[in-house]
């Protein structure tokens, strides 16, 4: 089976905007590869002047969140790394069965790389809360480096964005029948890895060989 993979352009976040950006990310590539009707539900950032939609299923967004969380963990775990999230769609073919055992093979069809290269600055008490946009100003010159590297993030965000819309607009004849099965999205996976990782960026495509049952989402 073909398998298309798309690196999104890597965006350069400070730790309180990693759960915004990757929300606004997952979702939208969820919303483009959803499976039927769904009910689109808009959601503006809170940092940045950009709204997104999601698929309007609150499974889904629980499991995109607990997703984030653990990339967050790996974040505190692990600073001054480069970090990359692996979204994988793939079908499920049952193989053949022996007498104790029943294979079912994950046939890989759409992988996204999101690449985050978070700054090492001090972080809020809690990254799981809103993020306010206030902050202690210490002087008139940092205030404007701020929103200027703020301004520079959001434009890199709209071109990852608009990069996804191109994707799924230009490729198409790889995406698999339907499933028969429940929930908005067709079979998936996230992965977390960083460069401290010894394959950084390459798990996924040796798992695009192998066969029996990746971790899911749980």
């Amino acid at each position: 089976m073909n398998c298309e993979v798309c690196q999104l352009k890597e965006l350069d976040v400070e730790y309180f905007e990693i759960r915004e950006v990757l929300r606004c990310i997952l979702h939208t590539i969820f919303f483009h590869r959803a499976l039927g009707l769904v009910r689109p539900k808009d959601v503006d950032l809170e940092l940045f002047e950009i709204t997104y939609v999601q698929c309007g299923d609150a499974e889904l967004e629980k499991k995109v969140d607990e997703k984030i969380d653990q990339f967050i963990d790996k974040v505190e775990k692990h600073p001054n790394k480069k970090n990359q999230i692996c979204l994988s769609f793939f079908e499920v073919k049952n193989k053949q069965a022996t007498w104790f055992t029943h294979k079912v093979e994950h046939l890989y069809w759409e992988q996204w790389y999101i690449n985050l290269n978070v700054a090492q600055h001090p972080k809020p008490h809690s990254g799981k809360t809103h993020y306010s946009k206030l902050v202690v100003d210490p002087g008139e010159s940092a205030s404007e480096e701020r929103s200027a590297r703020r301004a520079t993030l959001e434009s890199a965000l709209h071109e990852v964005l608009f990069q996804i819309i191109k994707f799924v607009n230009e490729k198409k004849d790889h995406i698999p029948p339907i499933p028969n099965v429940e929930g908005v999205s067709f079979p998936y996976e996230i992965t977390i890895s960083s460069s401290s990782d010894s394959a950084f960026g390459m798990d996924m495509f040796r798992k695009m060989l192998q066969t029996g049952h990746p971790t899911m989402l749980s």
